[in-house]
């Protein structure tokens, strides 16, 4: 339909309904079926179509009736069908329904009556209305709220019409004699509603003459004067002071909406602390009392547009805003945090990371599904305020230390990251730091976290008793060797048999004795053995991770092993007077390395090790056979370079985005010229002449 239309009924799809049965049912007496027939036509006009030929139909069978709901639907029909021809004009059927319409306003049932009140509030056609205009008046008075007030909504609508003020002369003053008797909330925000969109001054008298009584009116009011307040004050800003009063006392009312709507009109109307202080400490507070989330993510949109324009007066109040993490909500909890790190200042740095680090440790009850997502949040929140502000950084990552085996490996890996930052950035906490990771390094068992550790283990255990420690840490974590083992046996068994191939080979043997006069000799032997195919051995694998995810086919993760086992070993050298104990620990590393490699090229694996894997695993091997001078520098000195020269171009990154922020565009090339502005500045540059 090309036109708007004033209605929406809900109504289920189905066969259209016939002119002709519509018509039918309208004739006879039946009251049910005439409300169902009215029911199909209202849907029909809504469809688009005209159905002209029930006009009459509707005027002799339907006009007649008593019955509520009938005539309920019949302003429905009358509001919806064309009242003007092609020209304009009104059509001259229309005339019939004035004096049934004139009947209802009059009519003793104040139902009757609101209801054609109501109607007359969507017409448009001025002569229709005119007839009707003495009846509308008399119900201004009428004893019962409901129609007094449709009737006042029936007045201004009138008014509001092209030739509006001659129909109704003294509708303002009319009105406003009606507001200063009217006792109905409603009928009285009507009055008042009328007084402001069709004589502003009026309605501004009335609200400055009552303003010790505004906080005591009803919300709906109350929000009306809101916008009156903020009407009069962009047409005349000079008058702003008056009205903040009335905005201030307003805050203390009991409908949420409105102090919501206070809030808003301070903001738009001052930019002085006190105001936005008190339209943020609302905001605050309307998030602690509000239960819908939707409500709440509209509050934090206007916090985080404070935060813009008014940061300092925000950072005041970043604990009340912190308070909403209560909310079990994601995206709630998300903005609050998002808001929250761009208020930390030196000041108040220590309680948001108090307050972050109670969260965190609420998050292990595991009472609320999505503790780990939430957890990551948080994670990442403390990693931000640490890097921001590397004091708090020894009060934090300690505890976060100990979810490096969390079950959402997004957490986790958010914790070795935030660890491996720190440690670098924190020499003073690097001992404390290495002792903690090699005490729950066991309980990682994640894939994805070991090597973070591992390098971590690798690059910063300095001193002798943290390489020692480190390397008896992976060994423990590896398990006995080897990773499988080919076991031997003379007499298979029946279900060995049918299970495992077995395979028969002489196996020589060479191995010394001690012959009479005391010296050694070799003794070279052959035999027949039977062997079966080769079984992984598990070992340790409940409580060795690293044993675990090897078994799975990690040899990335072996590689990575290796590595740190060769950093280990080199340090070791540096720091181990004792040559007896390197060459020890070099034959345990290089024991585990082949290890790997046997384990990769096994069938007991579950594929075989990968090319870049084996490579790297064999490149330690020949590194620990083969130690020198130039490798020990690359492996020990250029890895930490590495790293900390992509922490600084990282910090340096983060600067400049935060430089980027800060400068605000106050204009764009295709925003409207605001012409105020330029006749305010034409008259600001007016030559002066003498």
């Amino acid at each position: 339909m090309d036109k708007s239309s004033t209605l929406l009924v809900h109504y289920d799809k189905g066969t259209p309904a016939v002119a002709k049965e519509i018509k039918e049912a309208l004739e006879g007496n039946d009251v049910e079926a005439k409300v169902d027939a009215m029911k199909k036509a209202v849907m029909l006009l809504l469809k688009g179509e005209t159905i002209p030929q029930l006009f009459i139909t509707i005027i002799r069978y339907v006009l007649p009736s008593e019955d509520h709901t009938i005539q309920k639907l019949l302003l429905l029909y009358l509001e919806l069908i064309e009242k003007t021809d092609s020209r304009g004009k009104v059509l001259p059927e229309m005339i019939l329904i004035c004096q049934n319409l004139r009947n209802s306003l009059m009519h003793p049932n104040e139902y009757i009556r609101g209801v054609t009140l109501r109607f007359l509030c969507r017409l448009k056609e001025t002569e229709i209305v005119e007839p009707m205009t003495p009846s509308v008046l008399q119900n201004l008075e009428h004893r019962h709220p409901f129609v007094r007030r449709n009737a006042i909504l029936a007045v201004m609508s009138i008014y509001k019409l092209p030739h509006g003020e001659q129909l109704f002369v003294d509708a303002p003053e009319m009105i406003e004699k009606a507001l200063s008797s009217e006792q109905d909330p409603s009928a009285k925000r009507n009055a008042f509603l009328m007084l402001f969109t069709c004589a502003e001054e009026r309605a501004v008298n009335y609200l400055l003459s009552n303003v010790d009584k505004v906080s005591d009116w009803n919300e709906s009011l109350q929000m009306v004067v809101l916008e009156l307040i903020r009407s009069v004050c962009k047409t005349k800003p000079s008058e702003k002071g008056k009205y903040i009063k009335i905005i201030i006392s307003l805050l203390s009312a009991t409908s949420s909406a409105v102090i919501y709507e206070c809030a808003g009109t301070l903001v738009s109307l001052s930019s002085t602390p006190t105001a936005i202080r008190a339209a943020a400490d609302t905001y605050c507070q309307l998030l602690l009392s509000q239960s819908d989330n939707n409500l709440k993510l509209i509050l934090l949109d206007r916090l985080s547009e404070l935060k813009s324009s008014h940061r300092d007066i925000m950072v005041e109040l970043i604990i009340d805003v912190l308070r909403v993490l209560s909310s079990p909500n994601l995206d709630i909890r998300r903005k609050t945090l998002d808001i929250a790190l761009d208020l930390i200042t030196h000041h108040n740095i220590n309680e948001v990371v108090q307050m972050l680090k109670k969260e965190v440790v609420k998050t292990q009850s595991g009472e609320l599904e999505k503790n780990g997502e939430y957890r990551q949040m948080l994670i990442q929140a403390i990693h931000a305020c640490a890097v921001k502000f590397p004091e708090v950084a020894s009060t934090v990552v300690h505890l976060l230390m100990d979810f490096l085996g969390d079950s959402n490996v997004a957490s986790a890996l958010d914790v070795i990251s935030f660890v491996r930052e720190i440690i670098e950035t924190n020499p003073k906490l690097r001992v404390s730091i290495i002792t903690r990771l090699l005490d729950t390094f066991y309980q990682i068992r994640a894939g994805k976290v070991c090597p973070c550790a591992l390098w971590i283990i690798g690059e910063y255990c300095l001193s002798l008793s943290e390489v020692e420690s480190g390397i008896s840490t992976i060994k423990q974590c590896l398990g006995d060797l080897p990773f499988y083992s080919v076991s031997e046996e003379s007499e298979p068994t029946e279900t060995s048999k049918k299970i495992q191939p077995t395979s028969s080979a002489m196996v020589s043997s060479r191995k010394p004795v001690i012959l009479a006069d005391g010296t050694y000799a070799t003794q070279s032997a052959a035999s027949e053995t039977t062997f079966s195919t080769p079984t992984v051995v598990q070992g340790a694998l409940t409580s060795g991770n690293l044993r675990a995810l090897l078994l799975t086919g990690d040899f990335f993760l072996g590689s990575v092993v290796a590595c740190t086992l060769t950093k280990l070993v080199l340090r070791l050298e540096e720091v181990q007077s004792s040559k007896t104990e390197v060459n020890k620990t070099v034959t345990q590393a290089l024991l585990i390395m082949v290890s790997m490699l046997q384990l990769g090229q096994s069938p007991a694996s579950p594929h075989p090790i990968d090319n870049d894997s084996y490579e790297r695993i064999v490149l330690c091997i020949k590194l620990l056979c083969h130690r020198k001078d130039e490798m020990k520098k690359i492996w020990l000195e250029s890895c930490r370079q590495s790293f900390v020269k992509m922490i600084s171009e990282k910090q340096l990154r983060e600067m400049e985005e935060l430089k980027a922020k800060t400068l605000t565009t106050h204009a764009q090339p295709d925003d409207l010229i605001d012409f105020f502005h330029l006749k305010s500045r034409k008259l600001l540059m007016k030559p002066i002449t003498t």
